[in-house]
């Protein structure tokens, strides 16, 4: 209606007025016949659509169980030894076991139509066995780093179907699974990757007015599509399809309108898969018909009415007069930027222009002015004092404090850069409305999870104001911690009565925040100068040959009592400076790893995950968390050098025991390893050397046994024995269930009467 020009929408106005009773006469004849063909149409499209989608994922489940058929046999055992293309090729019995393999996954790729390419790969190993290109190394195929985003959406052990295209160009919806642990040691992933345009040839249909189709998956990502340029695209970016993705129905229909088309939309969506098949039909090549009957209701209509639009178009001409009168007046001396809309739209549009120019001037001025004060402060924290900095902060005293985040590293890895420095954002604009009246801050990044804030007031520091400045650093703390929803730690530094002495007080406020190492994480430190700051380094050289002895005897729980008397002892010293204390355990570690290589204990093999041990040392910012991971450290070293069925039992037997009186609670695997006095590492290996099973599964089946119990010997509701033993829902308890025993509980409880 905008573009249509004042004149035009009067005279639309008084033919409506006219023209209403005769369409409502006209409509309501021409609708029921609409209607009724419409849905009779949709009707047979949906049963069209849920007849292809059944041909196609037919020919997808062929295709996984022939898969799942293999996975299961033994033939991949036969190449399991051999991780490295050259150990595969130093003989030909070796050769012929992996022409085994390829001959089976050619058999593979015959058994369904529109197979593409099929390959193996086995973990760890740097070559993989594909129809496409033989046995190659992994350099030279194309890259399967896909795997690892298209495994994650795995449920149990059945594969997954990933969406892709190769380097070639071909589109391909690839089938991978992963050799099922229960079934064999070997340790891969077949791969088969399906053409896309077989699905087409599935999904295609022959009904006129066909528009085009969609198969995309439970995300959005579009698999199959008869514009190859969308594929792997996000379906949701199309019209209308998003509305089919929030309908509750598994099958349907819905009319649409787009640029002028009337289309019909269709959708199935499949359990097995959780995929979603749409098709797109045009309702106007669907009903030439019943359009050709509409027609020519509307042809008498117009007859009847067409007298009565000349003399609207009259009327509506005299009306409008003035108002483009005024609009012509207007043009010529603004220019909104507005074309082809009418005279309402273009006197809004110059008045609308001239109050945003006015706004985005103050705007642009408002973010210059924020950008060179930044900069300024920045200066001014280096030691570089500025004209500008000068007039931000006019008053003589200064006060710096640093907002650090603690386990700056768990926060990057919890957060992605945007979200970053969306939480910057937020830091900054609410630093300067924390502080009372008569004290100016500014905040700035710093870098490394540091916020720098300069403090400057008029007035002595006196009792009230120190009051009030160190509650706007609590406020300033709490809230900090529950936006990032991690806890920081602030460092203050002395009060300055100069410019000048802004970057020296910089570096008080961050050697305070050094001393969370001992104080604790997520408080607020204020630099003091330290009579012990100049007493020599103490290092606890009698608990490090403590440690050693007790290593050579594997006696752990020994280490970790000297650990904890180091950390007493750091704790009750006067004085211990940051360096002292990085110093201290860097040593222990150092000490240790030259013990292990003087009695010839090979220390790659120990800490070949651990990566850089001295740069995580570094990282930690309390002796809490440095004695916990030198736990890990000495659990580690024991469990390599002593490796006795002995040592190991008796850790399963605490293990055990554990279990077996929290597992109504609900168990953290970590604190579990804290209170048994060993790595969750280590822990996770004994009880898998010990019972065959993860930890996850041991206790699952722990509880599905105690919930047998209770089954047969109480008369307690499924949803009461799912809480007594230890489940928070009824639905994780009846899924885990029937994975161990086959059947859902009430299953279970039936046959079991039964039977006795």
């Amino acid at each position: 209606m905008k573009r249509i020009p004042m004149m035009m929408q009067l005279a639309f106005i008084l033919f409506c007025i006219m023209a209403v009773p005769m369409a409502i006469l006209t409509w309501y004849s021409s609708s029921q016949i609409l209607q009724n063909s419409e849905h009779a149409f949709a009707e047979t499209s949906l049963a069209e659509l849920n007849a292809n989608r059944e041909l196609n994922e037919n020919a997808l489940s062929n295709l996984s169980q022939n898969t799942v058929r293999l996975g299961g046999t033994d033939i991949f055992d036969r190449i399991r030894p051999f991780k490295s293309l050259a150990e595969l090729k130093t003989n030909y019995m070796n050769v012929s076991k992996a022409m085994a393999v390829l001959k089976e996954l050619l058999n593979l790729n015959q058994s369904v139509d529109g197979v593409y390419s099929s390959f193996f790969y086995l973990d760890d190993a740097n070559y993989v066995i594909s129809t496409d290109k033989g046995i190659t190394s992994l350099d030279k195929y194309e890259p399967i780093d896909w795997l690892n985003e298209a495994l994650m959406e795995q449920k149990g052990i059945r594969g997954v179907w990933y969406p892709r295209k190769l380097d070639s160009g071909v589109n391909v919806l690839s089938f991978a699974l992963p050799l099922n642990r229960l079934s064999t040691a070997t340790r891969g992933t077949i791969v088969v990757n399906l053409k896309e345009s077989q699905i087409q040839q599935y999904l295609q249909s022959t009904k006129s007015g066909k528009q085009g189709y969609f198969l995309m998956k439970s995300s959005g990502t579009i698999i199959s599509h008869h514009d190859k340029n969308l594929l792997l695209k996000n379906a949701y970016e199309e019209p209308f399809i998003h509305d089919i993705a929030q309908e509750a129905l598994p099958e349907g229909y819905m009319f649409r309108e787009l640029n002028g088309e009337r289309l019909l939309y269709a959708w199935s969506r499949t359990k097995e898969f959780g995929w979603t098949n749409v098709s797109i039909y045009s309702v106007d090549d669907l009903m030439n018909k019943p359009h050709n009957l509409q027609r020519s209701i509307i042809f008498l209509t117009i007859v009847i009415i067409f007298a009565g639009s000349i003399l609207t178009v009259f009327i509506a001409t005299w009306l409008s007069k003035p108002v483009r009168e005024l609009v012509r007046t207007v043009r010529g001396r603004v220019n909104p930027g507005v074309r082809n809309k009418n005279e309402f739209v273009f006197l809004e549009a110059a008045f609308r222009r001239m109050q945003e120019e006015e706004e985005g001037l103050y705007q642009l001025l408002s973010i210059r002015e924020q950008d060179a004060q930044s900069h300024a402060i920045h200066r001014l924290l280096r030691g570089e004092v500025t004209s500008q900095a000068e007039e931000i902060f006019p008053d003589l005293h200064f006060l710096v404090a640093v907002v650090s985040i603690d386990g700056y590293r768990n926060y990057i890895s919890r957060n992605n850069p945007e979200t970053r420095s969306y939480h910057r954002y937020l830091l900054i604009s609410k630093c300067a409305h924390l502080f009372h009246k008569g004290v100016q801050a500014r905040c700035v990044y710093h870098g490394d999870g540091h916020f720098a804030i300069l403090i400057n007031y008029g007035q002595d520091e006196d009792d009230n104001h120190r009051i009030g400045i160190h509650a706007a650093l609590e406020k300033m703390k709490d809230d900090t911690a529950e936006l990032l929803e991690h806890s920081v730690t602030i460092g203050v530094s002395r009060p300055a009565d100069s410019i000048r002495l802004v970057s020296d007080r910089l570096a008080e406020a961050l050697e305070a925040i050094k001393q969370r190492m001992i104080a604790g994480s997520g408080g607020i430190t204020y630099w003091k100068e330290e009579e012990g700051r100049d007493k020599k380094y103490i290092y606890p050289s009698n608990s490090e040959r403590r440690i050693l002895n007790f290593l050579d005897q594997g006696n752990l729980d020994s280490i970790i009592e000297e650990l904890r008397i180091i950390r007493v002892e750091i704790r009750s010293a006067d004085y211990v400076s940051y360096d002292n204390i990085l110093f201290i355990y860097h040593q222990l570690v150092g000490v240790t790893i030259k013990h292990l290589r003087e009695n010839n204990v090979s220390t790659a093999r120990i800490f070949s995950r651990r990566g850089n041990i001295y740069a995580a040392l570094a990282s930690f910012d309390t002796l809490d968390e440095l004695e916990e991971y030198l736990i890990g450290f000495y659990s580690e070293i024991v469990h390599y050098l002593t490796r006795s069925p002995g040592g190991t039992h008796k850790y399963a037997e605490r293990i055990i025991h554990y279990l077996n009186e929290h597992y109504r609670e609900e168990v953290v695997f970590e604190e579990m390893a804290k209170e048994i006095g060993i790595s969750y590492s280590y822990m996770r290996k004994i009880v898998y050397e010990q019972t065959g099973k993860s930890l996850s599964d041991y206790l699952n089946l722990l509880r599905i046994e105690k919930a047998k119990e209770l089954l047969l010997d109480s008369n307690l509701s499924i949803a009461q024995i799912a809480s007594e033993v230890g489940y928070m829902n009824v639905r994780s308890f009846n899924r885990l269930f029937r994975k161990f025993e086959g059947m859902p509980p009430s299953s279970y409880k039936l046959h079991r009467s039964k039977t006795s």
